[in-house]
């Protein structure tokens, strides 16, 4: 992911596949801009080949809450999201999941921008439950965002929020048994032990 920002502009470009594994990041890269003052994001999609519905419905997420989120300060425009070029079968994905109306589609040329002083956004590779939340929230907005999508994404969801309660349970039971027994946690140093 390449990020290329000058004051109330932004450009984020997608190369290859977006996925579940890019979608913290990329999420994480856009809510930056926009409290940066952000005011238009260009999503160029020129070297996009293909949206999961994972980074669909954050992506659904982030132009909902541009579109019809409150509205801005007095003196501000409201923040807008638009998609460069994006091919034929992700366009119509986002048409198809109902929410390619709250993007601005537009073509152009992809060479227009100069990227030789971008900032490259590697994944961070986050954990298995920062991703399945990520996940769980996307197919959540995707549903509501269009009733449609319910019958396509209610398992997916049911199924990434009992892995979620099982991730916390997880998480909580190995936090209450490292509290309970000091020098069990893999971080602490090993007992010496006694001779006999």
């Amino acid at each position: 992911m390449l990020v290329l920002a000058s004051g109330q502009r932004a450009c984020v470009k997608i190369i290859g596949r977006a996925n579940c594994q890019s979608t913290v990041d990329f999420k994480n890269v856009c809510d930056g801009l926009l409290q940066q003052g952000c005011t238009r994001l260009v999503l160029d999609l020129s070297e996009c080949a293909l949206m999961d519905s994972t980074f669909l419905g954050c992506l659904a997420g982030i132009g909902k809450r541009l579109r019809l989120g409150p509205n801005p300060p007095a003196g501000r425009p409201r923040p807008s999201i638009e998609l460069l070029n994006p091919n034929a079968r992700v366009a119509g994905l986002l048409e198809n999941l109902g929410v390619l109306d709250l993007f601005l589609v537009v073509t152009g040329d992809p060479n227009a921008l100069s990227w030789t002083n971008c900032a490259v956004v590697e994944c961070a590779g986050v954990g298995k439950e920062a991703t399945t939340l990520a996940s769980l929230e996307a197919h959540q907005t995707l549903m509501e965002l269009n009733p449609a999508n319910v019958p396509k994404f209610k398992d997916v969801a049911t199924f990434l929020a009992e892995d979620l309660r099982r991730h916390v349970e997880e998480r909580n039971a190995s936090s209450s048994t490292e509290a309970d027994c000091p020098g069990t946690s893999s971080d602490a140093p090993a007992e010496p032990v006694a001779a006999v």
